[in-house]
């Protein structure tokens, strides 16, 4: 592998988290597909797991709510309630660093509620491009280069999308980053399995 992730790795362990590494985002798929069966399963706004081919794995032998692929009789919004409740849940993060903090911004905050409480267990995929140095920089990359991508992505009027280079704490109705999450260690309640993938995956 080309991107070190013994120290990460044990960092996450020691907050409590499960870990598994992989070299490449079809083995990452390969194994949480082998590992859920029967479920219902939630997916939170992710770019990542799009790149994974993650929904089409999985709904082959899951119930997966996901408001990217949302059934024809349900609303986004319905989508993500179901998503939140479901009995696993999968999403990626914004930023991790090398501490173990995972620091995650959100609009509607179904994502970043659903990551910290109700799933019997939750999936976070990272990519070796969220990797930060500390919590500091974790975060600035949540808010200056996932969160302006995200927002371009979604044809938001912004100035980030506009400029493409920072997070301008605008006061835009259709500013994306309106909830930020910041795990310091993992949360009571649920089993969470961290997934370090080296690759670039989503933003």
């Amino acid at each position: 592998m080309s991107f070190d992730f013994t120290n990460l790795k044990s960092n996450l362990e020691e907050k409590g988290y499960k870990v598994s590494v992989f070299d490449t985002k079809e083995k990452a798929a390969e194994y949480i597909d082998s590992q859920i069966d029967g479920k219902t399963v939630g997916f939170g706004g992710s770019v990542t797991l799009h790149e994974m081919g993650l929904f089409k794995l999985l709904a082959s032998h899951n119930m997966v709510y996901w408001h990217d692929e949302k059934p024809e009789n349900m609303t986004a919004m319905e989508t993500r309630t179901a998503a939140a409740r479901a009995e696993i849940y999968i999403s990626s993060v914004n930023g991790i660093s090398e501490k173990g903090e995972i620091v995650n911004i959100d609009n509607t905050g179904n994502r970043v509620a659903a990551i910290s409480y109700g799933p019997e267990k939750v999936y976070l995929v990272v990519g070796s491009n969220k990797v930060a140095a500390d919590c500091e920089a974790a975060l600035f990359r949540a808010r200056n280069v996932a969160a302006p991508l995200n927002a371009k992505r979604l044809n938001r009027k912004t100035p980030c999308t506009a400029n493409g280079d920072k997070c301008y704490d605008c006061k835009s109705p259709e500013r994306i980053c309106r909830n930020l999450s910041i795990l310091w260690i993992k949360p009571t309640g649920a089993e969470y399995e961290i997934i370090l993938i080296d690759e670039h995956l989503g933003y």
